[in-house]
């Protein structure tokens, strides 16, 4: 007769942490929102300033095998460079938050499920 009660006892904490679950993953699906929009600025404004200095450099007279190396170097196109590195990177957190939280509902319904047929 003890086995019931416990049973649904893990039951409902099973399920309060599901929905849990559930409130971290939207909440993780607008973060990825909000990053993949920051990577996607941050790459825009890095190809517009670095396009903008290859002009200038190539209208000055540098080898063009140099303009490259000479644009990227510029300390205001490494600095967008290295934002866009950054954001890239927390893009890259937030998925991997998103695919945790993912597998850790995956689990959790697998719990469920074996729960049920206890």
């Amino acid at each position: 007769m003890q086995a019931t009660p416990k049973r649904s006892i893990e039951l409902s904490e099973i399920i309060m942490e599901m929905r849990n679950t559930k409130t971290r993953l939207n909440g993780a699906i607008r973060e990825l929102h909000k990053q993949a929009k920051a990577k996607a600025e941050t790459e825009r404004k890095y190809k517009i300033a670095l396009r903008v200095e290859i002009l200038k450099l190539k209208e000055a007279g540098y080898a063009a095998t140099l303009i490259n190396d000479l644009a990227k170097g510029k300390e205001e196109i490494a600095a967008l460079r290295f934002e866009r590195d950054i954001a890239k990177g927390l893009y890259d957190s937030a998925r991997e938050s998103m695919q945790s939280l993912r597998v850790e509902a995956s689990m959790l319904q697998t719990i469920s499920k074996y729960q049920d047929e206890l």
